[in-house]
């Protein structure tokens, strides 16, 4: 296998230089490539009218093709195009509080505390319909839709500073209406 695997890695680099695998580098691809080299190895039969290195190829076409078709479906995308809580692009590690910090979260799976927990959120979703302006509820619908700072202050026609202003103003908020009802942030 060794001895195969050395004598097509040529080969399996080049069959593969034109595909692109969502969510994954280079050694991603390499490693379907030689998934695909390990299956044709396999699967070959001598009795059939086909050379190894047609086979090879077909097979190895075959294992990238499904890779990159799986890496682009939809069932993938919350893993590949999430939303951090943890940091924002304009706190990058200044040390200046997340939503993360300041949203509540189950911690436990007692029914009592979920109840309370569906509680707190009920009054955090009146809070922000009521005390949030059009602008706040705006920036941070997008925000929470993963577009950057940018793309909010162009979807939005304003400017990304007036942005990072009114999520601050949304932790501020948030983090009073928290602290009013005595929930621990």
């Amino acid at each position: 296998m060794d001895r195969i695997v050395k004598r097509y890695h040529g080969f399996v680099r080049l069959k593969a230089s034109s595909y692109f695998l969502v969510g994954g580098d280079w050694d991603d691809l390499v490693q379907e490539r030689l998934v695909g080299l390990y299956k044709a190895v396999r699967d070959y039969r001598t009795d059939r009218e086909s050379s190894f290195r047609n086979f090879a190829e077909l097979c190895i076409t075959r294992q990238i093709i499904t890779a990159v078709k799986t890496s682009t479906r939809n069932k993938h995308a919350p893993l590949n195009e999430y939303v951090s809580f943890a940091q924002t692009p304009a706190s990058a590690g200044d040390g200046e509080q997340t939503l993360e910090d300041v949203l509540p979260g189950p911690t436990v799976h007692d029914p009592v505390f979920q109840v309370i927990s569906s509680e707190e959120l009920h009054s955090l979703v009146g809070c922000l319909t009521s005390a949030l302006s059009d602008l706040e509820s705006s920036v941070l619908s997008l925000y929470l839709d993963g577009r950057s700072y940018e793309e909010i202050a162009g979807r939005l026609d304003c400017d990304t500073k007036t942005v990072d202003n009114a999520l601050q103003r949304v932790k501020r908020k948030v983090s009073a209406h928290l602290d009013s009802r005595a929930v621990p942030a």
